[in-house]
């Protein structure tokens, strides 16, 4: 289970599901096995030799000084998610939560960088036939942008049984707060915007004691596009954007002390951003 100290603070590792070998067209068209192999930096901890991806689906618990934030929630269990490769999975998740020492109970603020399928999926469980927020004592914090763009849409069949099942359920019991996207969550945590993914994507920014960590969220979803900033996935509501926030966000970072923690990237998951030529590379 890999943990990090940033100054007071210790981030946790919680993971749902790993994804160890994947074509990465699947998920940016761009990423072909041929193209991925070419970025020898990558290997072994993110590609393997023949040129497949390595991603993780994980939750972090960060630990503060004042409260016990998770970010994200993964893609939970038993999910109607009309026969995809998502549909109605058995995650370890709250095993995993429970091995790390943590209970459910133990969350003071559950964060959702954006609402896709695969970062709200915990919010909720099911009891007794009924869709019950799985943090009780937590406040769940979703950006009031973000939020009102799939609560209104119509157009998304799918994401429209991940909003009924995983966000309204949290909503309608009154532990939602809709904030904006440089909101802070406490003295050494707060939102940053990085739109593109979705318009109100936001990814977590952490400082304690002049050490700092940045968690990505679907920013990035695997470090080859540190490589290729301008490999944009499929699932980027506008991709034109979501690349000129990653060439943004990587040029903010490159050389600086700041440690990332990528929401999908396989183990060891963190490193410090650095420039390679006219791009980035992850050194862990």
């Amino acid at each position: 289970m890999l943990k990090w100290r940033i100054g007071d603070i210790t981030v946790t590792r919680i993971v749902d599901m790993e994804e160890p070998h994947a074509d990465g067209a699947f998920l940016m068209p761009d990423a072909t096995r041929e193209a991925v192999a070419a970025i020898d930096w990558l290997r072994p901890n993110f590609a393997d030799e023949e040129g497949n991806i390595k991603m993780s689906f994980h939750a972090f618990v960060v630990e503060t000084p004042s409260v016990t934030i998770m970010v994200d929630t993964c893609i939970g269990s038993d999910k109607d998610r009309g026969g995809g490769p998502m549909d109605k999975l058995k995650t370890p998740f709250l095993e995993n939560l429970a091995a790390a020492g943590f209970s459910p109970e133990d969350i003071d603020v559950v964060l959702c960088t954006h609402l896709h399928i695969d970062h709200v999926g915990w919010n909720t469980r099911l009891v007794d036939g009924r869709w019950v927020p799985t943090f009780p004592k937590a406040r769940y914090l979703m950006g009031r942008t973000e939020f009102d763009f799939w609560r209104d849409q119509e157009f998304d069949q799918l994401h429209q049984l991940v909003f009924d099942d995983s966000v309204r359920p949290v909503f309608e019991a009154g532990l939602v707060d809709l904030v904006e996207t440089d909101h802070k969550i406490c003295e050494e945590a707060r939102l940053v915007s990085t739109p593109g993914h979705t318009p109100g994507h936001v990814s977590v920014e952490l400082e304690s004691k002049n050490e700092r960590a940045f968690i990505t969220g679907d920013m990035a979803h695997h470090p080859c596009q540190l490589a290729h900033p301008e490999w944009a996935t499929n699932f980027d509501s506008d991709k034109s954007q979501s690349t000129d926030t990653r060439r943004r966000v990587f040029a903010e970072l490159a050389g600086k002390p700041v440690l990332v923690l990528g929401t999908h990237f396989a183990e060891p998951t963190a490193g410090r951003i650095v420039r390679d030529g006219d791009a980035f590379r992850l050194k862990t």
